[in-house]
């Protein structure tokens, strides 16, 4: 099983938004664009085919609309609870009551980010974890859902479990993936496990297409805790956990395909699978895709995954490199050693 939780990553600037500017946006009120009256349709080819403003007109003085200016400040605050940075600054520009109902949340966002200089020691600051969370306590006190799952998984760390289940529960109910993700996965660990609840949270988190919480579903439905066992379910979660980038699941439905196991045997395909995973760092990957490079002749390149999985602690692989290495000239030895030296990881999802 997987750890108990995973924080979410956001991506936040020094300042809130917006600054004080006798130069800044004029706020407007947002229309939302039903069916027009009397059969008339929207002339506009600008609106119509934008996509960024589509469905919507800038009018403040139509009454013929909904006024989402006029949401209760309480509906705004829930419905952007999980915005990050850029969404909040996207937000606070649509009109000026959005601005004033959001400013807890920009408030948030600095909290959020002072609470990860003291975890993780950036901007020059000593790591603190009882700073981080009192950071991250502020930053949930205001609304925000990201603030509350890093608050929940400082709360883990220090063994305070129950509180940091709270966190997540406040979270999940906002509609946090990162929050339901990591409740679903602390009741699977829970004694005795509530497999029920954990499955229902992990659903919601995959259907918002969290990976991470994807690939959990999957495993909980392969190893028959849901309510029945279903192993193309199980599958079909992995598969869309493995194409959003979770490198955990790009290994396990390599295994699939190659064995034929949910879905219909495919070797080619486990072979590009087991690739990909193994170009992302997946140890495991690495050592059977070197295996694989072995038993079809291309010995340098196998010795450089299998170098890779030797380094990443599969002391399998180092057995049959060694093997290799025999039957290789010091020139060709150098080189996979240096292209192993020379390595890096491709980017994939940690979420």
């Amino acid at each position: 099983m997987a750890m108990a939780a995973i924080s979410p990553e956001s991506q936040m600037n020094q300042r809130t938004w917006p600054c004080k500017s006798d130069g800044g946006p004029r706020f407007t009120a947002i229309s939302f664009i039903g069916k027009a009256k009397h059969g008339r349709k929207n002339d506009n080819p600008r609106l119509t085919n934008n996509p960024t403003i589509y469905n919507f007109q800038i009018n403040p003085k139509n009454q013929d609309f909904a006024d989402f200016s006029q949401l209760p400040d309480d509906v705004l605050l829930k419905i952007a609870a999980n915005f990050t940075l850029p969404n909040l600054r996207a937000a606070s520009q649509v009109c000026k009551s959005w601005c004033d109902g959001l400013r807890p949340l920009r408030e948030a966002m600095l909290c959020l980010k002072n609470g990860k200089r003291f975890k993780h020691g950036r901007g020059g600051v000593t790591p603190d974890l009882n700073k981080a969370l009192e950071s991250f306590l502020k930053g949930a006190a205001l609304g925000s859902t990201l603030a509350m799952v890093d608050a929940g998984l400082v709360y883990w760390e220090m063994g305070r479990k129950e509180q940091g289940i709270a966190f997540y529960r406040k979270a999940a109910a906002l509609g946090d993936p990162a929050g339901q993700c990591n409740l679903g996965i602390c009741l699977l660990q829970a004694n005795p496990p509530d497999s029920e609840e954990a499955i229902k949270w992990l659903y919601k988190a995959s259907v918002a297409g969290y990976v991470r919480a994807q690939y959990q579903l999957a495993l909980c439905l392969h190893k028959n805790r849901g309510p029945s066992w279903n192993l193309r379910e199980a599958v079909r979660w992995f598969l869309k956990a493995a194409e959003g980038g979770y490198v955990r699941a790009m290994y396990n439905i390599a295994m699939r395909y190659s064995v034929g196991e949910g879905l219909v045997q495919s070797h080619k395909l486990a072979r590009k699978w087991m690739k990909r995973a193994a170009d992302r760092g997946h140890s495991k990957a690495q050592f059977e895709h070197g295996l694989s490079l072995f038993s079809e002749g291309n010995m340098k390149k196998a010795v450089v995954y299998l170098e890779l999985a030797t380094r990443a602690g599969e002391t399998a692989a180092d057995h049959v490199k060694y093997v290799i290495l025999q039957e290789m000239s010091t020139s060709c030895r150098d080189r996979a050693m240096l292209l192993a030296d020379n390595w890096r990881p491709l980017p994939s999802s940690s979420r």
